[in-house]
């Protein structure tokens, strides 16, 4: 070539090299370039170029991530709401019924929360949540820099298509209140954007306390008061450190590693939050010790319902849906009803005192289930058992465990046994509707091991007594003649046996109930409780009877002869009631009984309206009699 020949790709400078020993880089043709030995070799001009370079990618990647954020937020930014409709932004809160006399009787609603201002959440449980969520809280601008670089260097080194950290509480707010939980990164960018508006517009602690109002905690709690009501039974005030920082692990894995679905979870998860706060300064050495050392007493409490009245409770939900519309059960009202809540408890009293001592009349129909236990059984087996069956109106499910002449012992669901005598076994046999057996003499020829039954203290002493779930129903409503509100109501004997409203709903003939109403339209007409009426056999033609003739008589079949109409309403007699029917006249009398608030369609147009063949609920009995 023009230098001279080329050197062979192969050749080396000789051993000891010279400044003038020459490296060539050269193609199959001719040489391409031709550097100093020393100078390729050399570390002074490497660093400098490495950091030129280094400094324009970092600028040049700067101004790509400007211009890529700037695009985003002008895409994105005209589709957010306005953060200033959080302020007027209102929680689920579920409805309240109550009596009048201020007593609790049901709550509705798919969740539990009680809003609370940020002022009346103690410190230590504000410090819980901060330390486990976002422990540089009060110093970000709503976006956590480090968090979101450490969640973008996790999805560039790994293949996780989800990865931890990146949301600050302020981010969550933003998601919780205006966002969906769909996993994308436009959802991302939007919380972020989001973010930064919240907290222009509100202040760190107005952003805890929707935070804390609106956080998931498992079993339809949302909200930290719910939370503490639900697994502690305790206002804010009350809960210990250990407690606090129980609540502040559960948002996390709300349904999987809440201290009742999986407590060890639950453990090892509020010790990280205590050792976190220990970290953060907020509690001491001697307070994270106690504090891990106590014993998590987490359980379910519902709402402490005070008056036992479940059939007017959903007649007051239904009421409310129809009225305020699909909101009703959201929107944090409290109806106050118009019932009694002493009234209330002498109905249910009543109603089930009676439906029990005409099931005990009729006898023993034997166990309400029969569970399969094999040979050796014990405490364990006998819990599962029983599991299925849950106490009713004050009768607790018992498994018969061992049975003898004398008597019988059962186990109770939670470990407790029960020994019960022959004395407080005993019932007659069932034989059907209308007959009864002798009176059982040995606790054998009734129970056997594995019999599922009930028991119920029913004496002061708090004896346990053989009893059983009624078969008959019954009803009973209670008006305020002055003004029609209803103090008491029953539909039947348990709500959790059976959701139908006798009370409203169930119609039945009021038999001889309904003469009082022919009795007054009889007066409007003319008669009085002088007025003589003859109390005598009679028939009418009626085709669809078998001799075409209607024959009514009198319950106990015997005539009384001529008598006032004052003493055929107490002693009731059927055929004086049929003449003053028809003396007035049928249709008159239906549209005279109209004005008491019968149906005219439940009413029939013919003589046996005065034997009471109406049929109506309780409930229109009583505002008629009112």
């Amino acid at each position: 070539g023009p230098f001279g020949p080329l050197p062979h790709p192969r050749s080396a400078c000789p051993r000891p090299a010279t400044d003038r020993c020459r490296a060539s880089i050269y193609t199959s043709s001719r040489v391409v370039l031709d550097l100093p030995h020393n100078s390729l070799m050399s570390g002074k001009s490497w660093p400098r170029r490495l950091l030129r370079w280094s400094l324009v990618l970092f600028l040049v990647g700067l101004v790509l991530g400007v211009g890529a954020i700037g695009i985003a937020y002008w895409l994105i930014a005209p589709r957010l709401p306005d953060v200033a409709e959080i302020r007027d932004m209102r929680l689920q809160v579920p409805l309240r019924v109550v009596t009048a006399d201020g007593k609790l009787v049901a709550v509705f609603g798919e969740a539990r929360r009680a809003p609370v201002k940020i002022a009346d959440v103690p410190e230590r449980l504000r410090n819980a949540f901060v330390a486990i969520e976002d422990s540089r809280f009060y110093q970000h601008p709503g976006i956590d820099v480090v968090g979101i670089a450490r969640a973008v260097w996790l999805l560039a080194t790994t293949d996780r298509e989800r990865v931890p950290g990146g949301s600050t509480i302020t981010q969550q707010v933003a998601r919780n209140y205006f966002l969906s939980s769909e996993y994308s990164f436009t959802r991302k960018l939007s919380e972020i954007f989001l973010a930064l508006r919240l907290e222009k517009e509100l202040s760190k602690d107005e952003i805890l306390e929707l935070y804390l109002n609106k956080i998931f905690f498992g079993y339809r709690a949302y909200g930290v008061v719910a939370a503490a009501d639900f697994y502690y039974g305790k206002p804010l005030a009350d809960l210990s450190l250990a407690e606090s920082a129980m609540l502040a692990s559960i948002p996390k894995f709300p349904s999987s590693g809440n201290p009742l679905s999986n407590p060890s979870r639950a453990l090892t998860r509020r010790d990280y939050v205590l050792e976190r706060m220990r970290e953060e300064g907020m509690i001491g050495q001697d307070e994270f010790e106690l504090a891990r050392a106590e014993i998590d007493q987490a359980q379910p409490h519902e709402p402490p319902v005070e008056t036992d009245a479940p059939y007017l409770a959903e007649m007051v939900r239904v009421a409310a849906l129809e009225r305020l519309g699909n909101d009703a059960l959201t929107t944090g009202y409290t109806i106050v009803t118009t019932l009694d809540s002493r009234l209330q408890a002498a109905a249910n009293a009543a109603v089930r005192a009676s439906l029990m001592d005409y099931d005990r009349r009729h006898g023993w129909r034997g166990p309400e289930a029969k569970a399969e236990l094999g040979a050796g059984a014990g405490p364990a087996e006998w819990e599962a058992a029983l599991a299925p069956y849950r106490p009713i109106a004050g009768l607790m499910p018992a498994l018969v465990t061992a049975v003898d002449a004398a008597g019988a012992s059962f186990h109770l669901a939670g470990g407790e046994s029960a020994t019960v005598p022959l004395e407080r076994l005993r019932w007659r046999a069932y034989v059907d509707a209308d007959t009864r057996g002798p009176a059982v003499t040995d606790a054998t020829t009734m129970l056997a091991p594995g019999d599922v039954v009930r028991l119920s203290r029913n004496n002061e002493a708090g004896e346990w007594t053989l009893v059983q779930l009624p078969k008959a129903q019954g009803a009973l409503v209670a008006l305020d003649p002055a003004n029609g509100a209803i103090v008491s109501l029953v539909g039947g004997y348990s709500f959790a046996l059976s959701k139908f409203n006798r009370a409203t709903m169930s119609n039945r003939q009021p038999g001889s109930s309904f003469k009082p109403f022919i009795y007054s339209a009889a007066f409007d007409r003319g008669f009085n409780a002088a007025s003589i009426v003859n109390d005598a056999p009679l028939v009418f033609a009626d085709p669809s009877q078998a001799d075409g003739l209607w024959k009514p008589q009198n319950d106990n079949e015997t005539f009384l002869g001529p008598m006032r109409l004052r003493e055929a309403m107490v002693l009731s007699r059927n055929l004086v009631s049929v003449r003053v029917l028809d003396a007035i006249g049928v249709r008159y009398a239906r549209d005279y009984i109209t004005r008491f608030g019968f149906d005219p369609a439940s009413m029939p147009d013919n003589l046996s309206l005065a034997l009471g063949t109406v049929s109506v609920p309780p409930l229109t009995m009583a505002r008629a009699f009112s």
